[in-house]
């Protein structure tokens, strides 16, 4: 499972939606439903299975599926 699997997955799980039905554009608090304990969650989730480290302000930038794709994938 790549980065990008491995986070839709989380997200999914997270917002309790088919992973397969995520897309780019959607809002992590309005369409997906993840407030603040969940985004924590997530944050948590994602550093775990792929054994990285997200900063606060990193955190702070991601409003979508797509920005949280784009931070993963742009780690080497």
């Amino acid at each position: 499972m790549d980065k990008r699997e491995a986070t839709l997955e989380i997200l999914a799980q997270l917002s309790g939606m088919d992973f397969r039905a995520l897309e780019p554009k959607m809002e992590l608090v309005a369409d997906l439903g993840i407030d603040s304990p969940k985004a924590l969650q997530l944050l948590v989730e994602i550093e775990e299975k792929l054994g990285i480290e997200i900063s606060d302000e990193d955190a702070a930038r991601m409003d979508t599926v797509g920005d949280v794709l784009g931070y993963v994938g742009s780690l080497a």
